[in-house]
């Protein structure tokens, strides 16, 4: 009884290696639990604190963001931007290089035509404290007149900022200047057309990926240098008004968020996603598009190496009867 025993305490031990990815690492989804974060709009993964995003509401009573720690879904920093005016519709968030976030006051809640909109520019905090940080504000225009929208993204490799416009036909990806300036007036360019009514938009950490979100679907393309190549549809899971995406820091996973109290962010595999190291440095599975992860993999190979002992103790017995 010894062998068959050995067998099943290293299936065990294969099993109970199988720790899925640590929440610490910003992988898993979690659940928003400020009270005051009624309207998340935006989400964009902290460089500089592992498993942090931040986010803001859609409408706020100031210029508020908040640092939300995915393990817990608790604020651990409230962020009071100051320089800035009255925000009106804040739709977007993101982190360029530098480490850098970028505010979209980009939207139009209450149907007026705004003749200029603002993005904000200032450093991610090296400490998770309420605190106040100055903000450079930046006035926007479009070339082709005023419109809506609800996506910023920031190359992370250029720092270039590009806005896309939300139409239910589809919308168009507009190109801001190789630097905006704070001191005069910043227009954005039609550059190419993206087939979503789009809600949210991320760069993959690496900048070669662009997906999109709308309410009901999302798709990604290639950047190509901004020459972006559509290649496929994203799984965006139900959300009852789903606002906002991320990729996650490893570039691993998207993480889909949605407007509400105690909204969800959802994680699902970013395409073409790099695998994560496995903890004892051998190679996990992971896909796209809902394959296994690195845990049911491993909890498979424990079932394997289980059923292996089962069989050759079983034929041993019927050797030994024969």
């Amino acid at each position: 009884m010894r062998r068959p025993f050995a067998c099943l305490a290293a299936a065990l031990l294969v099993g109970g290696s199988a720790v899925p990815a640590s929440a610490a690492d910003g992988n898993e989804s979690f659940t928003i639990r400020d009270p005051r974060i009624t309207e998340s709009s935006g989400l964009a993964a902290s460089h500089r604190h592992p498993g942090v995003y931040w986010t803001h509401n859609d409408q706020d009573e100031g210029a508020y963001l908040y640092a939300v720690d995915s393990r817990t879904g608790e604020t651990v920093a409230t962020i009071t931007m100051t320089g800035v005016g009255a925000p009106r519709d804040v739709e977007a968030i993101a982190i360029g290089p530098d480490d850098q976030i970028y505010v979209g006051d980009i939207g139009d809640n209450d149907g007026v035509v705004w003749d200029h909109v603002w993005v904000y520019r200032l450093p991610e905090p090296q400490r998770l404290q309420d605190q106040a940080v100055r903000a450079t504000q930046y006035v926007v225009r479009y070339s082709d007149g005023p419109r809506d929208a609800e996506s910023l993204v920031v190359h992370p490799k250029t720092g270039r900022v590009y806005l896309i416009d939300k139409q239910e036909e589809g919308g168009h990806l507009y190109e801001g200047p190789a630097r905006l300036s704070p001191s005069g007036t910043n227009v954005f360019r039609p550059t190419a057309p993206v087939d979503l009514w789009a809600t949210d938009a991320a760069f993959s950490p690496d900048g070669e990926q662009l997906a999109v979100r709308g309410y009901f679907g999302g798709l990604w393309y290639a950047w190509n240098g901004g020459r972006i190549e559509r290649k496929g549809r994203l799984s965006v899971p139900f959300q009852a008004q789903g606002e906002s995406m991320t990729y996650s820091a490893d570039g691993t996973k998207l993480m889909y968020g949605s407007e509400g109290t105690e909204s969800a962010v959802e994680a699902k595999d970013a395409p073409g996603a790099p695998e994560p190291p496995a903890a004892n440095g051998s190679a996990q599975g992971g896909g796209a598009d809902g394959g296994e992860g690195s845990g049911d993999g491993l909890r498979t190979g424990a079932l394997a190496v289980a059923v292996a002992c089962a069989a050759v103790f079983g034929l041993r017995r019927l050797m030994r009867r024969g």
